[in-house]
């Protein structure tokens, strides 16, 4: 068996291809089951986030780059794309490759904002989701869970996750960059997931005391409401309160625009022009991208926070070339568990191959005995038949071979079998 990721991310894909190929959360299950059902697939998984889409697979090992073209087309195919038009955004994967890649998304060194922490819970989820489906075997649960216990060690032996930053505190750091009074002001937060949790902490922490929450499940923002003391709405009240907000922020899964050009150019003759600060930080959007026309709106996507982003890889810098040590030495272990898990299995395959053969001569061996064959010759037949059927494959391999194929495979052989090398002994005793 192989192992192959297929994917694109902020490197290698601009906001809006990411949001079409994000997987909105009522058609995550049905993709992956279908994409589980695909015959070159052994063991697969997804893992759909804001600013990646990867598919991980197990393929067996005959199986040749054309595996790579059906996945992108696959991917492309189920979300709606044309494929040429993607060209360029994807990466690709393959064996040892895999693994360095799982390990980096795992510790965050794959991250927009370098060291984040919310990837991992977001692979652990992925990871969670495939054995559901049952697409995680035995070679992607041991690549998961190691990518999550290496990631644990590069976050405890280097300072990757000190002062933790992520796309919640760009953005709350865009925001104060642009209002001098940022903690005077009114902010309304969309969603009520991590990222708008750790908004609303980082917000509160700089002393932003008025925020609203809205959110389909209007218990969720209730949650949130009492703990920031704020209050809660529905999402169809966002229109109503919108004019109340300096702040904007809003990180959901919905598979459409929450807020509307028109309701912001309502919400700011409302405000008298009095400017407001929007920040999207939701693939696919949440808020309409014409609405950065309209002059008294700074809107800005998770593709603009690069400045704090540079900041953030300046300052991890020493501690991500740590973190790719770290992982470049921990790579070897899946692999060398790998190898080892083949060698067990072609041990079981001898094994059950030898046995076989050992029941076909034993039977002869009764058939003869009930006819009243000499037992000591049955014996004899017994020994010559097991070494010949024993000793019949590989003979047979090493007589067919010729050339490099045969001198590649007699020391092996020789190994195999702990063959002592009599030539060279032989030859070593002539020249003396």
């Amino acid at each position: 068996m192989s192992l192959l990721t297929v994917g694109l991310n902020h490197h290698t894909a601009p906001l809006s291809i990411r949001e079409a190929v994000a997987f909105p959360a009522d058609q995550f299950a049905s993709a992956l089951d279908e994409f589980l059902r695909l015959p070159q697939i052994r063991e697969g998984a997804i893992l759909s986030t804001c600013n990646r889409t990867e598919l991980y697979a197990i393929v067996d090992d005959h199986a040749t780059h054309a595996e790579d073209a059906l996945l992108r087309e696959w991917l492309c195919r189920q979300r709606g794309l044309e494929h040429n038009s993607m060209a360029g955004c994807f990466y690709i994967h393959h064996g040892r490759d895999v693994v360095r890649h799982s390990l980096r998304v795992a510790a965050g060194l794959d991250s927009m904002i370098l060291g984040e922490p919310q990837i991992l819970g977001q692979m652990k989820d992925a990871y969670r989701s495939a054995q559901a489906a049952r697409g995680a075997g035995p070679l992607l649960t041991r690549l998961f869970e190691h990518s999550f216990t290496v990631a644990k060690a590069v976050r405890s032996r280097t300072d990757i996750g000190a002062n933790p930053v992520s796309v919640a505190y760009a953005g709350v750091s865009l925001a104060r960059q642009i209002f001098t009074d940022v903690a005077s002001s009114c902010a309304m937060m969309i969603g009520a997931g991590e990222t708008i949790e750790l908004t609303a902490r980082y917000l509160s922490e700089i002393g932003v005391s008025r925020m609203i929450f809205a959110n389909r499940s209007l218990d969720k923002a209730q949650e949130l409401a009492t703990r920031y003391r704020g209050y809660a709405i529905s999402l169809d009240d966002i229109p109503a309160h919108l004019a109340e907000a300096d702040l904007l922020i809003a990180s959901t899964a919905a598979p459409g625009y929450l807020v509307h050009t028109a309701d912001l150019k309502n919400a700011l003759r409302q405000r008298r022009r009095k400017p407001m600060f929007v920040l999207d930080l939701a693939v696919p959007r949440d808020i309409e991208p014409s609405a950065a026309r309209l002059e008294d709106i700074y809107l800005y996507s998770v593709d603009d926070l690069q400045s704090v982003i540079d900041e953030n890889k300046r300052s991890r810098a020493a501690a991500a070339t740590q973190a790719d040590q770290i992982i470049e030495a921990r790579i070897d272990e899946y692999l060398e568990w790998v190898d080892s898990r083949q060698a067990t299995d072609t041990i079981r395959a001898m094994r059950a191959a030898a046995e076989a053969n050992r029941a076909e001569v034993m039977d002869r061996a009764r058939r003869e005995l009930a006819r009243g064959t000499d037992p000591e010759t049955v014996l004899e037949d017994v020994s010559r038949r097991l070494t010949n059927k024993l000793m019949h494959a590989p003979s047979a391999t090493l007589r067919k071979a010729v050339g490099a194929r045969q001198q590649r495979l007699l020391g092996p052989a020789r190994e195999l079998f702990d063959l002592d090398d009599e030539e060279d002994d032989t030859g070593s005793s002539n020249a003396t």
